[in-house]
């Protein structure tokens, strides 16, 4: 047994810096460069997607200039103002704007002024059913036959709410159409008002 004892090889002391085995130290100053590495090459990555390709041109000068290249783009939903409360409109015509909408189909029937009419019955805007029977020819007849006035605005996104538009058109029966809060309605609902030439906005009081 001391023969044998005497055969093995001392062991090297653990050395040990501040209280600390080196071996320790080591293994913490290798996890701390991995970490690091890693760092850098997440940076290095970002770095490359971050880079846009560049057109170069020259422009009417001869100049030689660039721009990025846009490869991607963003979808953004388009936001239309919301109707307004004029304190002057009878507020039968926003009840008429409701039935209206309730009412309404998801696409043209082509019956504009028969829902639009039916709308300002319900509501008891106007006590009478109009005798005319196309779309374009309601212009008259409200101011005339109903108390409806012409508004001083051009723009239908600027009508108030519960309001009349009236569209003229070249050998068509034309549109007519309420201003809702959120868009347009007649015998079908739409956020922006139609592309015909615009008589004129209407209401009454």
């Amino acid at each position: 047994m001391e023969k044998f004892v005497k055969n093995r090889l001392p062991e090297a002391p653990i050395e040990c810096i501040g209280g600390v085995p080196v071996r320790k130290i080591t293994l913490l100053l290798t996890v701390i460069s991995a970490c690091a590495v890693a760092v850098s090459a997440s940076a290095a990555k970002t770095e490359n997607l971050k880079f846009k390709p560049q057109f170069v041109f020259k422009d009417h000068n001869g100049k030689t200039v660039s721009a990025p290249i846009v490869d991607e783009y963003q979808k953004k939903k388009l936001v239309y103002p919301a109707a307004k409360i004029d304190p002057r409109v009878n507020p039968k015509l926003m009840r008429a704007a409701t039935i209206a909408d309730e009412r309404a189909h998801a696409h043209s029937k082509s019956r504009c002024w028969h829902y639009v009419k039916e709308a300002l019955m319900a509501s008891g805007v106007i006590d009478a059913r109009p005798k005319t029977a196309l779309a374009k020819q309601a212009a008259d007849e409200l101011v005339r036959d109903y108390g409806f006035k012409k508004l001083p605005i051009r723009d239908p996104f600027a009508a108030p709410l519960g309001s009349v538009l009236v569209y003229s058109a070249r050998g068509a029966a034309g549109h007519i159409e309420i201003r809702t809060k959120n868009g347009f309605v007649s015998d079908f609902r739409s956020k922006t008002p139609s592309r015909r030439p615009l008589i004129g906005i209407f209401a009454k009081g």
